[in-house]
């Protein structure tokens, strides 16, 4: 049988399995243990499936992982995220679209923190959402904004997902963290700019936030700032130690998970309730992380052992187009992917066949590396499927529907494909910060 029948044949198994509301990490592991034991024996397939899992399992920097979600955790419940957006909002002052602004600049402090979209996502949607509603601002025009500036914590460091990519595509962590930066502040000024553009024309979008604090002249705001002070220490320090080559990104994730700690006991917020509370929901997200990692990982061995790897690559590198022609094959087919299956698990089947191919047609694997995590973050944005939406819907007052939220998303995802475009295109907005760190 053919690798081309054999390749569709384990498609038709996970739409299959998904289908039967079997989740991704047992349906991958259950498709690879049957291709391994079809093509190799019951033994031996075990032992090729055990042996791929057992790899991946002992890669350190995947230690960073649950540190970074602890880390996320701890803040999420330390209160510094509504301090740090009541601090930003009072610094902005009274121009319109004033609080919209600040609350994408917020997003942006909370990714460089956290790494964690969903957390993120939550945190604004308590906080940031409620205000907007109270002061007037359109709905459509919040909500929208909101799901997209939370799901900047895809790209920006120490995101999560970047981490993930430098395991599967065996590129420097660091230089990921690095090459996302530029890009993270590219959709972050897409998206202010937008709210500037859009209140500029339409007034009635967004109200002056009219406070006395936002009055004062800006010297006598600057005490107002000291919300800013605790989040500032722990991305300096967490995001010096791995630029500056004091630290791995894994040690840095300690230093934050601890420094995490540390930001909540000086707030007084520190219990043994709150730490029981982070550690428990911890482990509840490393734990659906880790198996999907495992399936993932299992099925692509197992794919790669009979020859499709090869045969993918191939067919890629066979293309009669030009190279940059074969990049956007790629981000389309993680496009359609994003449709049924988890991030982790696109990751992990397509980057161990995309990474080799973006080399040999003389592209830097870190630029695809951000390009993807772009690509993620328009998944999860993006209809029937954006887990950013129902995280917010989670939160969201009653009377926001989850169609409200799918259509407040629209324009943002727009922006986030104009992100993405010109990072393909010109590829010194990734590339250029990690070149000068070399």
């Amino acid at each position: 049988m053919g690798i081309e029948i054999i390749t569709l044949l384990i498609v038709a198994a996970l739409l299959g399995l998904m289908a039967l509301g079997i989740p991704l990490g047992i349906t991958t592991l259950l498709v690879s243990l049957g291709t391994a034991i079809l093509y190799f024996g019951e033994r031996a397939g075990f032992f090729i499936v055990t042996a791929n899992v057992t790899e991946v399992l002992h890669k350190y920097e995947l230690i960073s992982v649950p540190f970074f979600v602890f880390m996320a955790n701890v803040l999420e419940r330390s209160g510094i995220a509504r301090s740090l957006f009541e601090s930003m909002a009072i610094m902005g002052g009274r121009f319109r679209g004033s609080v919209g602004v600040q609350t994408c600049i917020v997003a942006v402090v909370l990714a460089a923190m956290s790494g964690i979209m969903g957390g993120e996502i939550v945190m604004l949607g308590l906080i940031a959402l409620p205000q907007m509603l109270r002061l007037g601002y359109d709905k459509k025009l919040a909500i929208g904004l909101i799901c997209a500036a939370g799901a900047l914590a895809t790209l920006i460091p120490p995101s999560v997902v970047l981490i993930v990519y430098g395991l599967a595509a065996q590129v420097s962590i660091t230089e990921l963290f690095a090459a996302s930066i530029g890009p993270g502040i590219l959709l972050a000024s897409l998206y202010i700019a937008y709210i500037l553009i859009r209140v500029r024309l339409n007034p009635a979008l967004a109200p002056v936030y009219d406070i006395p604090e936002t009055g004062l002249p800006f010297l006598k705001r600057l005490p107002f700032l000291k919300g800013v002070i605790l989040p500032g220490i722990l991305i300096g320090a967490v995001l010096g130690v791995i630029y500056s080559g004091i630290a791995t990104v894994t040690e840095a994730a300690a230093i934050g998970a601890v420094g995490a700690v540390a930001v909540a006991a000086i707030r007084r917020e520190l219990s043994w309730i709150m730490l029981r509370d982070a550690m428990r929901q911890t482990v509840q997200t490393v734990g659906s992380i880790i198996w999907l990692v495992l399936g993932a990982v299992a099925l692509i061995g197992i794919y790669n052992r009979i020859g499709g790897g090869d045969f993918l690559r191939g067919v890629l590198t066979s293309l009669d187009v030009a190279p940059i022609v074969v990049i956007i094959v790629m981000m389309l087919i993680v496009m359609v992917l994003g449709t049924f299956l988890e991030w982790i698990a696109i990751l992990f089947i397509t980057v161990p066949i995309f990474a080799p191919v973006v080399v040999a047609l003389g592209f830097d694997p870190v630029w695809f590396g951000v390009l993807f995590a772009m690509n993620i973050q328009i998944y999860y944005l993006s209809p029937p499927f954006g887990p950013a939406c129902f995280f917010l819907k989670s939160v969201a007052p009653k009377e926001i529907s989850l169609q409200d939220i799918f259509a407040s998303v629209l324009p943002f995802i727009a922006l986030q494909g104009v992100g993405m475009m010109l990072v393909l295109f010109f590829p010194q907005i990734a590339t250029t910060i990690p070149a000068l760190l070399k």
